[in-house]
């Protein structure tokens, strides 16, 4: 449950987002470029800093706080809520898995808005399929030399450090996560070419070409980088893209309740209808819906509670019942939203763009089946790094945090990875 200080946080935000960011959005929209400027903004004002640790500049906030920046920024705008939760997954990595020297370099200049992370996993050939990567560091005396191409990076123009995973050997056990610095030699950006939605954001591509980095930019174990892509994913990718959803959610049934109650159909407000009354009605349900799911799985987190089972289910009904909402939005717009400049298309573009990323649908929905069908075959993630999820000091939820379980083993019985 949010406190006062989430509100006057959220209160911080809204102001923030409609004295900020909304003017930008004519101008992202039309441009189709990346918004550079809008980037240093969300970073200077803190708050990729939510989650890190006190002891390293950070706001100690923890996963609700998170949630209320990235849905109110994408109240506003998506590819600012966009920004910020692909920060938030550069962050998770280092956080979680990183040494102590890594964190007493680098989370201190990501507090304070000096870098912002990424996180490079996907590949054109490989998509979700993480052990399909075909990228690879090879080790050469004291360094490692990676070659290999990364898609969908979020804040790839913007990112100061890429966390990198790539393939360092066969099997499951082959995958080794990095950090790699922007302006090494050899890192290269593709050029950035828009998206459906999400106008402003970068998600694009990134090459490495013979980029060398020292041994001590390994993330956490050799071989162990499926954990942290994985781990990242379901702890921070899935409830990060929620928020986003309930973010562009609510501005749905904002704009969809002014059309109706702004346009006159038979010397009438469009709103007197029954059918789109039942429709509006739907939406609101549906939006309460959703916001229970991301702030029950966010508060979780906060509290080091086992929550992976409804991480993942708050992205999957999260994103569903936008689309839901958004279709129903453009029913009631009609001819109106067709045209390319109008709100609910944008809408409509950037709510189809929170669908794949950390897994589509159908992904979320399997995660979930086995989830039920074989408890205990894949690693629970929020146990595991529970001490490590919760937010600190006035932030901190009454309730004591349990102990961080035993290391996981990540293959499943059949040998299959997750």
């Amino acid at each position: 449950m949010t406190t006062e200080l989430h509100e006057q946080l959220r209160r911080a935000v809204r102001d923030f987002a409609t004295q900020e960011v909304a003017p930008r959005v004519a101008a992202m929209e039309r441009d189709q470029a990346v918004d550079r400027g809008l980037a240093s903004l969300i970073a200077n004002q803190g708050w990729i800093g939510v989650t890190i640790d006190p002891r390293w500049g950070g706001m100690g906030a923890g996963h609700e706080a998170k949630t209320i920046i990235v849905e109110e920024l994408s109240r506003v705008s998506a590819a600012a809520g966009a920004v910020a939760q692909a920060s938030q997954l550069g962050v998770a990595k280092i956080a979680l898995f990183g040494s102590e020297e890594q964190q007493r370099i680098w989370l201190p200049t990501i507090a304070d808005g000096s870098v912002l992370p990424t996180i490079a996993v996907t590949e054109t050939g490989s998509g979700g399929h993480v052990l399909g990567m075909r990228s690879t560091a090879r080790r050469s005396g004291g360094s490692y030399v990676l070659n290999g191409k990364k898609c969908f990076v979020g804040n790839s123009h913007v990112g100061g450090l890429h966390g990198v995973v790539v393939r360092t050997g066969p099997g499951s056990r082959g995958l080794t996560a990095f950090l790699v610095e922007a302006d090494r030699p050899g890192v290269a950006l593709e050029p950035h070419e828009p998206r459906l939605g999400l106008h402003g954001f970068s998600f694009g591509s990134i090459r490495f070409d013979n980029v060398k980095v020292p041994a001590s930019a390994v993330v956490g174990e050799v071989g162990g980088g499926l954990a942290v892509a994985y781990s990242s994913s379901i702890l921070y990718g899935r409830v990060n893209l929620a928020a986003v959803a309930l973010g562009l959610h609510r501005a749905v049934v904002e704009r969809v309740v002014s059309e109706a109650q702004n346009r006159v159909r038979y010397s009438r407000p469009l709103g007197d209808l029954p059918v789109v009354q039942h429709k509006i009605g739907k939406m609101q349900a549906r939006l309460a819906a959703a916001s229970a799911l991301v702030y029950q799985a966010a508060s979780m987190l906060d509290r080091g509670q086992p929550c992976d089972s409804a991480l993942i289910a708050s992205k999957h009904e999260g994103v569903a019942l936008l689309l839901d909402s958004v279709r129903q939005g453009m029913e009631i717009h009609a001819a109106d939203a067709l045209y390319s400049g109008s709100a609910m298309a944008r809408l409509m573009r950037d709510s189809w763009c929170v669908e794949p990323p950390a897994g589509t649908g159908d992904v979320q929905a399997h995660r979930l089946a086995e989830g039920l069908l074989h408890p205990g075959r894949y690693p629970d993630w929020s146990e595991r790094f529970a001490g490590k999820l919760a937010a600190r000091g006035a932030w901190a939820a009454p309730a004591s945090t349990p102990a961080p379980a035993e290391p996981l083993v990540l293959a499943a019985a059949d040998g299959a990875p997750r």
